[in-house]
């Protein structure tokens, strides 16, 4: 009775594990492959497999982690961001995560492995686009003490958990209370550059500083 009670977790287990694996493929393709192990049975241990990047196939054996929480409970339960490559060369960032039934043994992985290839190659690009190589000039676009402005903003949207361009109304009054009492209105253009970071009209912006 107490063999087919442990059995019946494990499959629980294997299956909560499967629709999250769902989710997670969901929400990070195409960039993310997600795959879960059955560790009961290493030698076909690939349940799903959801966004392959890496050309395997359900029914495929389990990896050297795998085999390593198989061997030992204490394992660690987490291993995340670690560097690794796919059969192809590609490089790839991978998160492995075991689950553990009520007995404390392993019974499944799941794990995460993204390809940070493409993400290399598009950092390369905005890092060339964005290099200025001419000569320097004396020169700006951006108004004295502008940064300073937009940097209150920031903090105070970050002590609200959230962004200056989401800030509700109520809370787009109090921040314009506290530039006013602490002079940043003061500056130059000053309601424009408000503006423009809380992503309103000046209009908006005015009205807000009543």
């Amino acid at each position: 009775m107490a063999k087919r009670k442990v059995k019946s977790e494990q499959e629980s287990l294997l299956e909560q594990v499967q629709c999250i694996a769902q989710g997670l493929g969901e929400m990070f393709a195409p960039f993310t492959e997600v795959v879960v192990h059955d560790l009961r049975s290493p030698e076909h241990s690939i349940l799903a497999i959801h966004n392959n990047l890496s050309g395997r196939s359900v029914g495929d054996p389990t990896t050297e982690l795998g085999l390593a929480r198989i061997a030992d409970d204490d394992y660690p339960q987490l291993l995340s961001n670690y560097p690794n490559r796919f059969s192809d060369g590609r490089t790839a960032k991978s998160t492995s995560i075991g689950i553990k039934d009520s007995t404390g043994r392993y019974v499944a992985a799941l794990c995460l492995n993204v390809d940070v290839t493409l993400f290399q190659g598009i950092q390369g690009i905005l890092t060339q686009f964005c290099q200025a190589e001419g000569a320097p000039v004396k020169e700006t676009l951006d108004p004295a003490n502008a940064n300073a402005i937009r940097d209150r903003i920031d903090k105070f949207a970050m002590n609200l958990a959230t962004t200056p361009r989401l800030l509700k109304l109520e809370q787009r009054r109090a921040l314009m209370q506290e530039l006013k009492e602490e002079g940043y209105l003061e500056v130059r253009r000053a309601m424009e550059i408000v503006a423009q970071h809380l992503g309103v009209s000046r209009a908006t912006a005015y009205n807000d500083a009543r």
